[in-house]
């Protein structure tokens, strides 16, 4: 029943949140107005500029901020308790993580749907433009080049998730061109793709691909460079050919994912066969990092992540047709990828413990089978060990409703593998973006174009990703330092949230100040520990990346509390 109680109090909390300080914010801080313009409308161009109904631009926005992380984050963040875990999960999204994204979405909504690195000049001071897009380069860099290999590591550990993933490409195309050219009813063509869409799972279940080395380059090699080419082209056709409809079927996906693992949880929980075995605190697990600052750099996506406003200024603000929809998809968007995570603790804190398998071929149960994964920080890290706790405990959960193990954990292979690709993609187009700003007025203007900005985006993740061999991990080697970025990115997008509404007046800015300041103390003193830990292992590629970034982060907060304070001329617009 513990299953149970969680769940329910912790869904009817974000609900609660969404209809009371979701409305609020919408109404007396940003002051939404159905007369406003929206840039979908004002730019339509029929590539990036569409107006989108809130149903099909909600699937879009979800499955690109979600991705993988409200998956891995909080199956390692448990290892401090699942009690902290869920504190942060629930109240980070309701009061941080829901704010940021919202309010990224409005202040691109309002500012021609530009990118939050360039609303940053407008807001701070122009000083700190470079700035801003470097750190933000820098993210996406990392992300186009880690979810490559993130999806080749998933096709290998899950050979029959391969299949279905590659098969939601025509089921997407066939959609969009059902709804944008043929005019079909959406609900109907919605149904007819989600039942493609299993059925593909089931094909996939019996019918499990392998990609062999080739030419000396190993399977993870060979799906990066697949998986880069594939991007090349889906980044630069009209959302609605691809991006959106893949989006949306793969947000539908998550919907039925979470209602499987929902209904498991609750007929599990009322057999007695389910409880939580994980500790509710393990403050000091062997080898892990002091829970504070680094359970806030842990669980991002559950939480709040710096990479939400990328996509809530860099494609959602483009596509929402009607201000008043901004509520729904930015704040909404939010608190059902923190229902995510939510559903994620549950299943390692307490899926895990119905059945689990060592590697010796031992099957564990209850609490021994918690200890065998969680027993340290080395052997609950890393991607493969994350996943495959999710994955075991979601398809425990999944089994007490009549799912057979082998299709449960299908099913949530391709659920990890999809949502991994669908940040891939929207990463790729936002770090289009970014470029074509960049060089926007400038003399090399001809990177404005959005097949040269596309090629630059996807070569110098290609050269990340094999700067360390053929088999295209290099990015990995910076992983370490993503969390600090993105979570800096997060303070950053706060910060820029802050002076707009203090220009506005009042002490409406409170709202985020509070937010922003939290975020500021605990990514700085993450990152500033981080650096010690890189100069205490002599890895000096992270000390000095880690040591640039703390750098620039300092910059760009000094300048921005000079603003704030009337200390220089920062510049601000009245939009």
């Amino acid at each position: 029943m513990d299953v149970i109680a969680l769940i329910i109090i912790s869904f009817f909390g974000y609900i609660i949140a969404y209809n009371t300080y979701g409305k609020f914010l919408a109404r007396k801080i940003f002051k939404i107005s159905h007369a406003e313009d929206v840039p979908s409308k004002v730019c339509e161009d029929g590539i990036d500029f569409v107006p989108t109904k809130k149903a099909i631009i909600f699937g879009h926005h979800y499955t690109s901020i979600a991705g993988t992380g409200p998956i891995v984050g909080p199956a390692i963040g448990i290892i401090w308790g699942w009690v902290p875990a869920m504190i942060w999960i629930f109240f980070g999204s309701i009061v941080i993580g829901a704010v940021h994204d919202f309010g990224a979405l409005i202040i691109s909504m309002r500012n021609q749907g530009k990118s939050v690195s360039e609303i940053a000049a407008q807001y701070i001071s122009p000083n700190i433009r470079y700035i801003f897009f470097l750190i933000v380069f820098f993210e996406l860099l990392i992300v186009i080049s880690v979810f490559g290999v993130i999806i080749a590591i998933i096709f290998s550990l899950f050979p029959t998730s391969v299949l279905p993933v590659w098969l939601q490409i025509p089921i997407a195309v066939m959609l969009g061109k059902a709804v944008y050219k043929k005019g079909a009813n959406v609900t109907y063509a919605t149904v007819i793709s989600v039942c493609f869409m299993y059925i593909s799972m089931v094909a996939g279940s019996y019918v499990p691909f392998t990609i062999p080395d080739i030419l000396w380059i190993p399977a993870t090699g060979l799906w990066t460079i697949i998986l880069l080419v594939y991007v090349f082209f889906a980044s630069t056709l009209p959302v609605t050919n691809l991006l959106q409809p893949r989006d949306y079927i793969n947000a539908w996906q998550l919907f039925i994912v979470m209602g499987f693992l929902f209904i498991g949880a609750c007929v599990s929980g009322f057999t007695t066969e389910i409880c939580i075995v994980a500790p509710s605190f393990r403050l000091k697990p062997p080898g892990a990092p002091p829970i504070w600052p680094f359970l806030c750099m842990t669980i991002v996506c559950g939480a709040i992540s710096g990479f939400h406003s990328l996509v809530s200024s860099g494609t959602s603000s483009k596509q929402i047709a009607r201000p008043q929809d901004a509520l729904f998809v930015g704040y909404g968007a939010m608190l059902l990828e923190a229902a995510l995570a939510t559903l994620v603790i549950v299943a390692v804190a307490a899926g895990i413990g119905l059945k689990y398998s060592t590697n010796e071929g031992n099957i564990l149960t209850g609490v021994t089978a918690w200890d065998a994964h969680y027993a340290s920080w080395i052997s609950s890290f890393g991607l493969g060990s994350k996943i495959k706790a999710v994955v075991i405990g979601s398809s425990n959960m999944m089994r007490s409703i009549g799912i057979p193990e082998r299709i449960g954990i299908v099913i949530m292979g391709v659920f990890i593998a999809s949502f991994a690709g669908t940040t891939l993609d929207s990463a790729t187009r936002i770090q289009r973006y970014v470029i074509s700003e960049l060089f926007t007025n400038t003399k090399l203007n001809f990177l404005t174009n959005r097949f040269t900005a596309t090629a630059v985006a996807v070569i110098s993740a290609a050269i990340l990703a094999f700067t360390t061999g053929v088999d295209g991990k290099g990015a990995l080697e910076l992983w370490p330092v993503f969390g600090g970025v993105n979570q800096i990115l997060a303070a950053l997008t706060l910060i820029v949230l802050t002076l707009y509404l203090k220009k506005k007046g009042g002490f409406i800015y409170l709202f985020t100040a509070i937010p922003c300041i939290f975020m500021i103390i605990m990514t700085v003193w993450g990152i500033f520990l981080n650096e010690m830990t890189f100069l205490k292992d002599e890895n000096w590629l992270l000390v000095f990346i880690n040591g640039l970034i703390f750098s620039l982060s300092l910059c760009l907060i000094g300048e921005s509390f000079g603003v704030f304070f009337g200390f220089n001329n920062g510049k601000i617009s009245k939009t």
